[in-house]
């Protein structure tokens, strides 16, 4: 389980493309810190698996499913990538329970600057937008921010100077895709509510 509190801002070293998966080597000299074979870090909000580690880099595979639910397949050498390793049982829940699942894909569509933040706008695919609602969390590219406005097809979150230095959304441009992964509660809400519908309606 990861809170979407981004250790800190990685890059793709190198990229092998393979017949039905993606295999990246990335630097992250924090979350390499004791790192080894079959741990978990998180890449662009993407859980991912540790093969191999040597230095301040490390290698991941990434399955074809992963590529297509995610932005990882337009990663290049040179990209510069959001890192977390896992939370740590007893550490302080800084954001929100991310679980590195990505629900979608979404694109920046405009960015509004103000004198201490900036306003993000960023589209939402219509399977996801009912579990978006207003200062609910949600999210992008591994962070985990709090949505400002909720449209039925895109959404709005404000970024505080200190986003926009460490992460990828400091340099994302209006038309670069980000991950989404929604509030998991949310889900878990409306199938409970689901099934008990579900259950009452056969009771009859």
């Amino acid at each position: 389980m990861f809170t979407g509190i981004v250790e800190e801002l990685g890059e793709i070293t190198a990229v092998e493309t393979l017949d039905d998966a993606c295999r990246f080597r990335l630097r992250g000299p924090v979350v390499t810190q004791g790192a080894k074979h079959g741990d978990s870090i998180a890449v662009n909000g993407v859980c991912l698996t540790v093969v191999d580690h040597e230095g301040d880099e490390f290698t991941a595979d990434v399955m074809a499913e992963t590529l297509k639910r995610s932005s990882l397949g337009a990663l290049a050498v040179g990209s510069r990538v959001n890192l977390e390793r896992p939370t740590a049982v007893g550490d302080r829940l800084g954001g929100h329970i991310v679980q590195g699942h990505v629900d979608g894909t979404g694109e920046i569509l405009d960015r509004t600057p103000s004198e201490h933040w900036e306003i993000v706008t960023i589209s939402l695919p219509a399977e996801l937008s009912r579990y978006v609602v207003e200062k609910g969390s949600i999210t992008v590219d591994g962070i985990s921010l709090t949505v400002v406005d909720a449209g039925r097809d895109h959404f709005t979150v404000s970024l505080i100077p200190t986003t926009l230095a460490l992460t990828t959304l400091g340099i994302k441009k209006p038309g670069d895709p980000v991950n989404l992964e929604v509030d998991v509660i949310a889900k878990y809400v409306e199938r409970m509510l689901g099934d008990r519908v579900a259950g009452e309606g056969a009771a009859r």
